[in-house]
């Protein structure tokens, strides 16, 4: 069986090569790659990319995430975003392939404080948001053999993330300001890529009827970025790592104080109950994977 992947070194992606290698033979591919096209901008050389490859699997973990750039560069959001996920689903239809894809919850107004579920009706407030909405309709309209996860929050040990910034600030600043009115669970790329996993094998193993469709994935319980970024300087202050900023000395702020092109979702909270029952499977609270990965990057 051939596993093919686009956006090999992204977060999420980097971990996919690991957790999708016992699957079958894997492809994966990102923008730079010369065997095969994954550069999700080029629409004829990604569909040429699947006739040639013809895998059973096609994991589609590439997009266009700068949420402040998309703002102003609408049409490159909206070739990766949206025009690309409807060319892999027209191809993985043709192929008779499974495509597995990732959402955000950006596809919602970010209102309330109930979890969101994969029913209730969208809102985008941004580019990025109706982009990536509509790569959603795009896939669900021209591929029956389809997995959709919405996800938020999403890190990694690898590359940039928000919990690095934060240790690096506090080791220059006596004091930190971080927004308090946005909430969510920060949730780990080797989480989404293990559960990905699991999913496509169920499915393999299953129908489209039982599995195909639309899932919210994100690790258990709750936070704001403020009490996010008190909790990554609670751990390192208990892992001896020397900082200028306690933990006591991160300020709440509204969203309101930061400005940016793209409005950001106050409410990011995502209901798995869903992907929870359907797989059999239990997501661990968000504070186990952020520990964990502090103690790779400490």
């Amino acid at each position: 069986m051939k596993v093919l992947l686009f956006g090999k070194n992204g977060q999420v992606g980097w971990e996919l090569q690991r957790s999708l290698a016992p699957l079958g033979e894997l492809v994966a591919l990102d923008r730079h790659s010369t065997d095969f096209c994954g550069d999700l901008a080029n629409l004829d050389g990604i569909r040429e990319t699947v006739q040639k490859v013809r895998p059973q699997v096609i994991v589609n973990a590439a997009a266009y995430t700068a949420v402040d750039k998309a703002e102003s560069d609408t049409a490159t959001a909206h070739a990766v975003n949206a025009e690309a996920p409807g060319v892999l689903a027209e191809a993985a239809s043709a192929a008779g392939a499974w495509l597995l894809h990732y959402s955000t919850d950006y596809v919602f107004d970010g209102s309330g404080d109930k979890p969101w579920e994969e029913t209730d009706p969208t809102g985008p407030l941004s580019v990025y948001g109706r982009t990536k909405l509509e790569g959603e309709q795009r896939i669900a309209a021209r591929c029956a053999q389809h997995m959709i996860l919405r996800t938020s929050w999403v890190y990694a040990a690898r590359g940039g993330n928000f919990a690095k910034t934060m240790l690096r600030l506090a080791a220059e600043r006596d004091r930190l300001t971080v927004v308090s009115d946005q909430f969510g669970a920060p949730t780990g790329a080797d989480l989404l890529a293990d559960v990905t996993a699991h999913m496509l094998r169920s499915a393999l193993a299953g129908s489209a009827a039982g599995f195909a469709g639309t899932y919210h994935v994100a690790a258990a319980g709750e936070t704001s970025w403020h009490g996010y970024a008190r909790f990554v300087l609670e751990c390192a202050a208990k892992g001896g790592k020397a900082l200028r900023a306690s933990p006591d000395a991160v300020d709440p702020v509204a969203t309101s104080a930061f400005p940016t092109p793209a409005v950001r979702p106050h409410n990011s909270r995502l209901n798995t109950s869903k992907l929870r029952g359907a797989f059999g499977l239990r997501l661990p609270a968000w504070q186990q994977g952020v520990a964990r990965m502090l103690a790779e990057i400490t």
